[in-house]
């Protein structure tokens, strides 16, 4: 099974998140994190689940969408995933540094 590493960018991306949704709904921000974090365990058992990021173009850089969000994730090895960000399908990804 593979281990997940959520990296400090996509932990805070994943809180603010839940803070701009909570300003409407609090059941519904804690609904959407769920969500993303199940959609990541699903990870645990097929890391290669995820298409190739279009914008990024390396094999090992992924994503799986969930609602409006791009998970993004590194394939580190053959036992550990990382999680890089969250990315909102509105914005323009190539804008921003992936690693």
């Amino acid at each position: 099974m593979v281990r997940l590493i959520w990296t400090e960018l996509a932990s805070s991306e994943l809180k603010e998140i839940y803070d701009y949704i909570s300003n409407d709904s609090k059941l519904y921000a804690k609904r959407q994190v769920i969500r993303i974090r199940q959609k990541t365990m699903k990870l645990k058992t097929s890391k290669y689940i995820g298409r190739q990021v279009e914008e990024i173009g390396i094999p090992t850089i992924r994503e799986l969408i969930e609602g409006n969000y791009r998970i993004i994730y590194k394939v580190m090895n053959d036992h550990e995933v990382a999680i890089l960000t969250i990315h909102h399908s509105s914005r323009d990804l190539t804008t921003r540094k992936i690693e």
